[in-house]
């Protein structure tokens, strides 16, 4: 079957929709062991007292740690629905966040395979997540575009080298067995409905009255080592080899070993807020990944994150914000743009 068909026959299995199949509770080191892996040390993500101080129940999640475990509940998307390819490149990220996440909260996560294009001879796959509270209300929405790339595209030799290299349990680069008991389900009928915390909570942000467009970000520079993509690898659940072998990753055209996409949204998420003052202000992020940041046993990777804001709605007190970050002379993010609540 050509690459065409196969994406073609893929199309007819958009839709296909499950649930996990026990829910997910925020725990406290839960939350901090992930600030702390995207280098993120806003007070909300640490302390108790200053998550009191601007309204929440309890420690806040930083915004990109809902990949964490919707990793975990798309494996079976990619190893039974999405067959055809053997391997996925990161390629865009949008988090919608309809109210911050806490520790203590205990969350349905739904799987929906939304989307199958094809551009430039590529398949772009998009699976959303939607995270949903004990009260029946939806509190996050993920949307993850992969590129699908089959075999034709990748060197023999990075199979072997990938099965040697993984985790026991994990196999990224496919398999030859076809999902022929496939049978598509679907979401079932049912109201949705979408929490309203984050968008009537008092934000903890600047006023509106004292923010202008073309305000700029202080520009940040974050350093990553091999040990800082190790230690994410291990607490979101991405165990590529390319983030942590370099033999494997210039086996997949690499120049080196890079950093997770996941990884510098996540450092672009923690700058933002930064400056913001409340994580929980931020109502949709969403990045487009234009290059790599390559990750040297010897020098590591200085990251520069810069912003602007772009636009202000002063009907809502609301404003979009440009995020920049480039490693050397690349550009990471090829469009970033944070929806940021004002007070």
């Amino acid at each position: 079957m050509t690459a065409a068909a196969e994406a073609s026959a893929l199309e007819a299995r958009v839709g296909h929709y499950y649930q996990a199949d026990s829910t997910y509770q925020v725990g406290r080191e839960k939350v901090r062991e992930y600030a702390r892996a995207v280098q993120d040390y806003h007070p909300v993500h640490w302390d108790d007292a200053a998550a009191a101080e601007l309204g929440y129940s309890g420690l806040v999640a930083p915004l990109t740690f809902t990949s964490t475990p919707a990793m975990a509940c798309n494996r079976r998307m990619f190893e039974s629905v999405v067959v055809g390819y053997d391997t996925y490149v990161q390629t865009e990220e949008v988090f919608e966040q309809h109210r911050p996440i806490v520790v203590g909260d205990e969350l349905h996560i739904d799987v929906e395979l939304t989307s199958v294009r094809r551009m430039a001879g590529r398949d772009l796959i998009t699976v959303t997540n939607t995270f949903t509270d004990t009260a029946g209300e939806r509190v996050h929405t993920l949307h993850t575009t992969v590129v699908g790339v089959t075999a034709e595209d990748v060197d023999p030799a990075i199979k072997t080298a990938v099965q040697r290299a993984m985790m026991h349990d994990v196999n990224i680069v496919g398999t030859d067995e076809a999902a022929a008991t496939y049978q598509k389900t679907v979401r079932p009928d049912g109201e949705v409905r979408i929490a309203t915390g984050g968008v009537t909570r008092t934000p903890g942000t600047p006023s509106f009255d004292d923010v202008r467009v073309g305000d700029e970000l202080p520009v940040h520079h974050t350093r990553l080592s091999r040990g800082d993509l190790v230690n994410y690898a291990g607490v979101a659940g991405d165990a590529n080899p390319i983030h942590w072998d370099e033999d494997i990753a210039k086996l997949a055209g690499l120049p080196d070993v890079i950093a997770h996409g996941m990884l510098t949204m996540g450092l672009g998420a923690g700058f933002a807020s930064a400056w913001s003052g409340d994580p929980g202000a931020v109502t949709r992020y969403a990045v487009r990944l234009s290059a790599p940041a390559i990750v040297s046993a010897t020098d590591g990777a200085d990251i520069e994150f810069s912003g602007r804001i772009k636009s202000l709605d002063p009907e809502t007190r609301t404003g979009v914000v440009l995020v920049g970050a480039k490693s050397g002379d690349k550009k990471i993010f090829g469009l970033a743009t944070l929806n940021v609540r004002f007070r």
